[in-house]
C-alpha cells in the first residue's frame, strides 16, 4: 500500500470540483450526519471508498464489516478499493456519486469541505475526544476523522546499525551522516534507501516540520514565513536529505528504486535507513517475517535534533474518513466511521497512534515513550491556508517533484548550488503568499 500517496491538484482542479458541487445543489440533501441513537435500528447499504486495496483484497476489511454489523445489523457495506485513490475520486467528485464514505483526497482545499462532506459535530464536542479534529474543521464544524494517527521518524534495521557500532539515536544531522558512513564502511547495507522512483516517500520528508523545532505552531510558521530560511525545519530536514545523497550514503541510482521491493531488503538487512512513519513499521516487520528474519530488527527513530535535550516528534491524521455530503444514507454511514475509529481496533491493528485521546500509546512507540521523546500536536489551524499558498506557488511540499529535483542536485544531475536552491523555492512561496494577501 502506498500510504499517503497524497499529490495535490491544481487550482483549476480545485475550481472544476466546487463549481460540479455547487452546479448539483451543493449540500442539498442535508448538511449534517448525525449519531444514531440506536445503532441496532439503523439501516442502509454503503459504500465505502477507500486507499487500503491490500486489506480489500485480503478479506480484512470484510472481517471489519462482520465485527460491524454485530451491533449494526441492518446496515450493508461494501468496499470500493481504489489503486490510484486520489486521482479516481478527483474525478468521481465531479458528481454527486463518490460513495457514502471517503477518505478525504488531499486535492480538496479545506475551506471547501462543507460543499462535499456533512458535518459530524462540532470541533468543540469532538476536540474532547479526538485526535486532528482541527485538520477537518471549518467555521467550527468538524467534517472528518481519521482512524489512526501517525509519527514521522527513521525506520531502520537495528541490527545493521549495532554492526556499525551505533546504539544510540544520533541527536544531530550531522552524527546521523557520522552514523550512516559507519554503515557504509563496516556492512554491505546501503547506509539509506530513497524510494525516489516511487516519488511519494519523498513527500515524507515535509514531516520533519514541527518535530525539529519542537513547535505546534509549525504549520502557522509555514503560512506566515520562509520555510527555507536558515535554521527553518524544512531547510534542516531537505539539507539532511540531499547531504545523504551528496556524501554518497543513499543508493547509486535513484531512478532504479522500488518501494515494494525496499520492504524485504530493510528486513533483511540489504537496506538499513528510510525516512517514513510509524504507519509503515507494521509493514516492514511482516516483510521480515516473509523472508525469514526476525522482526524486533526493525526500530523507529526520531529526526535527529532536540530541543531542551528532549526529541520531538509530530503526531498528524492519517487519511480522514467523511461523509459524502449527498449520501442517503447519512446516519448509516456515520455509524461506520463512529465504530471505525472507536471500536474496530485498526489503529492497534496497524501499531498506530489512535485518535482516540486517552488510549495508551501502540508498541512501537513504546521506545519513545520510554526515551522522553515528546509528541506534539500541531495547530492546523492556518492548515488550509498552507495548501493554498502550496498549489498557488507550485513548490509542492505535499508533491515528490522538488525533492526529487533535490536529489538530483545532490547526485550532480542538476546544475546548480543548495543555497540558490533554496531561495528559489522561499521566493516562489512568497511571492505566492504576497499575491493571495496571507
Amino acid at each position: 500500500m502506498n500510504r499517503r500517496k497524497a499529490l495535490a491538484g491544481s487550482i483549476a482542479v480545485l475550481a472544476l470540483l466546487a463549481s460540479a458541487c455547487t452546479g448539483t445543489g451543493g449540500s442539498a440533501k442535508g448538511a449534517d450526519a448525525k449519531a444514531p441513537d440506536d445503532p441496532s435500528a439503523v439501516k442502509g447499504s454503503i459504500t465505502v471508498l477507500t486507499h487500503r486495496t491490500d486489506l480489500v483484497q485480503d478479506g480484512t476489511m470484510e472481517k471489519y464489516a462482520a465485527e460491524f454489523n454485530r451491533t449494526h445489523p441492518g446496515v450493508k457495506v461494501e468496499f470500493d478499493a481504489l489503486t490510484d485513490y486520489e486521482g479516481e475520486v478527483k474525478i468521481r467528485m465531479n458528481t454527486e456519486n463518490y460513495g457514502d464514505v471517503l477518505m478525504i483526497p488531499a486535492v480538496i482545499e479545506k475551506k471547501d469541505y462543507p460543499r462535499f462532506f456533512a458535518s459530524l459535530g462540532s470541533e468543540a464536542e469532538r476536540a474532547a475526544r479526538y485526535r486532528f479534529t482541527d485538520y477537518a474543521t471549518v467555521d467550527g464544524k468538524v467534517y472528518g476523522q481519521s482512524p489512526i494517527g501517525v509519527v514521522p521518524g527513521f525506520l531502520y534495521n537495528k541490527k545493521v546499525w549495532s554492526e556499525a557500532g551505533v546504539t544510540d539515536w544520533p541527536t544531530t544531522p550531522a552524527e546521523f551522516l557520522d552514523d550512516l558512513r559507519a554503515i557504509r564502511s563496516k556492512t554491505d547495507a546501503v547506509p539509506y534507501y530513497t524510494n525516489f522512483k516511487d516519488m511519494w516517500p519523498l513527500t515524507q520528508w515535509t514531516n520533519v516540520n514541527g518535530s525539529v523545532g519542537c513547535d505546534t505552531g509549525a504549520t502557522t510558521a509555514l503560512a506566515e514565513g520562509d520555510p527555507w530560511a536558515e535554521g527553518a525545519d524544512l531547510r534542516v530536514g531537505d539539507t539532511l536529505l540531499h547531504d545523504i545523497v551528496r556524501g554518497g550514503l543513499a543508493e547509486k541510482d535513484p531512478t532504479t528504486t522500488n518501494w515494494e521491493a525496499s520492504k524485504p531488503k530493510l528486513a533483511k538487512g540489504e537496506i538499513a535507513t528510510m525516512w517514513l512513519g510509524s504507519w509503515a513499521v507494521v509493514q516492514m516487520r511482516a516483510a521480515a517475517e516473509q523472508a525469514g528474519t526476525d522482526p524486533a530488527d526493525i526500530a523507529f527513530m526520531p529526526f535527529p535534533a532536540r530541543k531542551d535535550g528532549a526529541f520531538c516528534a509530530v503526531t498528524s491524521p492519517d487519511y480522514q474518513q467523511a461523509v459524502n455530503v449527498h449520501s442517503d444514507h447519512k446516519e448509516a454511514a456515520r455509524a461506520w466511521i463512529d465504530w471505525f475509529t472507536d471500536k474496530s481496533g485498526y489503529a492497534a491493528a496497524n501499531l498506530a497512534l489512535s485518535p482516540l485521546k486517552d488510549a495508551p500509546l501502540p508498541d512501537v512507540l513504546k521506545p519513545y515513550e520510554e526515551r522522553g521523546v515528546k509528541l506534539i500536536d500541531l495547530d492546523d489551524t492556518k492548515g488550509g491556508e498552507v495548501k493554498t499558498i502550496d498549489n498557488q506557488s507550485e513548490v509542492g511540499i505535499y508533491k515528490p517533484d522538488y525533492r526529487q529535483e533535490l536529489v538530483d542536485l545532490a547526485r550532480g544531475a542538476r546544475e546548480g548550488g543548495l543555497d540558490d536552491f533554496f531561495d528559489d523555492l522561499g521566493e516562489r512561496w512568497a511571492e505566492a503568499r504576497d499575491s493571495l494577501g496571507s
